[in-house]
This record gives structure tokens, sequence and C-alpha cells, in this order.
């Protein structure tokens, strides 16, 4: 029954900081039109993208967050040494042995808030739709968990070197904080610029919210056709790099530097035989 109540507390407090967040914004529009002097994002645009921060982060913090934080702990520990000799590819081994189910519900309230928003949209005024435009939503979700998952596994393999990192979260929210608004707001100064360039050419996370966000939102009130290239293009690098990716494992699995994995699991099971 205690971990059933520690399940519902962490629901409820995911869901209380979705709610304030959403509070917030709330607050600030009865001040002001829209975020970013003619930037487009209006109040029911910004909320499709604030629904979609929500959904993105509940799948980040399903599915990898506290995987990757423990990521030092078995380093620290030496289980990653067990991990490595197991016939089985480490990255998935040690990406997803269990799933936080309680970051779940922030998801279905960015499903909810866009629903919500979108209806209050298309009241205001005409929104072009396509049958390719919610699977192209959907898809550019999985592209922006899958970008952020690589930032994450990025941050937690630096505790190979550095140890117990403790502060993964902390930098995590820091970098995490700047995808949080549109990336309109960053092209007003040179240090905005500066953030803009970053976050969107070296590090891309302002592209795995804006792009989905702008497909359903469509801030500027024209239809958005663009993604209909971003989407053949990303599909296509999709399949390359697993391809890609295929071809690296195969050649680093067969290479004869760092841990011949397949050798160690042969030597042990000789090992037990013999016993």
């Amino acid at each position: 029954m205690s971990f059933r109540l520690n399940f519902i507390l962490q629901c409820l407090s995911s869901m209380a900081w979705a709610v304030m967040n959403w509070g917030l914004f709330k607050i600030i529009y009865r001040h002001t039109g829209e975020i970013g002097l003619d930037s487009g994002w209006h109040e029911h645009e910004f909320f499709i993208f604030l629904g979609t921060i929500w959904i993105i982060n509940s799948l980040i913090q399903t599915l990898f967050m506290a995987n990757a934080a423990e990521f030092s702990e078995l380093i620290r520990t030496g289980n990653l040494d067990f991990a490595l000799l197991k016939p089985i590819d480490t990255q998935f081994l040690i990406s997803f042995p269990r799933i936080n189910w309680s970051q779940l519900p922030n998801g279905i309230l960015g499903g909810m808030l866009i629903a919500h928003s979108l209806r209050e949209l298309m009241q205001e005024r005409e929104i072009y739709f396509s049958v390719f435009s919610i699977p192209a939503f959907l898809f550019f979700i999985g592209c922006g968990a899958v970008v952020m998952y690589s930032v994450m596994i990025c941050l937690a393999s630096t505790s190979i070197w550095f140890g117990r990192n403790q502060n993964l979260y902390n930098f995590w929210f820091y970098i995490t904080n700047f995808y949080r608004y549109p990336m309109e707001i960053y092209q007003r100064s040179g240090v905005g610029m500066a953030l803009w360039g970053t976050f969107t050419f070296v590090v891309p996370i302002l592209v795995v919210s804006n792009i989905p966000a702008r497909i359903l939102a469509q801030p500027l009130g024209t239809p958005w056709k663009s993604w209909e290239w971003g989407l053949a293009i990303g599909g296509v690098e999709i399949f390359t790099k697993m391809i890609l990716y295929y071809f690296h494992e195969r050649a680093w699995y067969n290479v004869g530097l760092g841990i011949p994995k397949r050798h160690l699991f042969n030597k042990l099971k000789e090992k037990n035989g013999k016993k």
C-alpha cells in the first residue's frame, strides 16, 4: 500500500507542477497579447506549444530520466561490468531497465490542453490541416524525444570520467529551460541570437519543441507546409541513421579493441560448465 500511495503522490505532484505552469502563463496572458513581438504566439497558440512540451517531458521522464540518473551508480558500484558482459546491447540495457509510470499523467494533460486550445483557436481563425498533420505531429514528437534522449545519455556518460554525477538533474534542467519557449523570443538581441544558434544547430533542443507545435498552432496564421519537406528529410535521415548505426555496432563488435564481449561470455560459460 505504501508503494501505491507513493505512486499516487508522485502523479499528483507531477500534475500539480503542470497546472501551476499553466496558471503562470494564464496570468501572463492577462497582461499581454502575445509572447514575443509579432511572433504570432498568442494565448491559444502558446498553450498548444505548452501542451507539446508536457508530452515530450512526460516521455523523457517516463522512459529515460530515472535510468540515466542511475547510470553513475552502475559505474560507482561496479555493476556496469556485469551489464557489459551480458549478451545484449549495453546501451539498450542501461537505458530501459524500468519505466516511471508516475510521470505519464503530464503527457495526458498535455494532450488535453492541446485539444482544448486547438478547438478554441479554430473558432477564432482558419487553421490549415491535411491528412498528414496529426501523423506529422506525432512523428516529430517521437523525433524530439530521441533528440532529448541523446542529450541525456551524453550527459549521463560523463559519469565514466567524473564518477558520481550528482549534478545531472541540475544541468539537464538548465539546458531544457531554453526549449520551453518559442524560438522567436531569442531573436531580439546578440545574446539571444547566440543562444538561438547554439540550441538550434549545435544542441538542437529548440527544434524539439518548436517544430511539432508549429504544425498545429501555425502561429503566423498561414499554412505552414514546410513540415512536409521536414517530414520527408527526417524520415530519410532516421532510416539512414538506423542502417549506419547497425553497421557501426556490427563493426565495433567485431573489432579487437576494448572488451570482446562474446569471448568473455564464452569463457564464463566454459568456466561455469567445468564447475
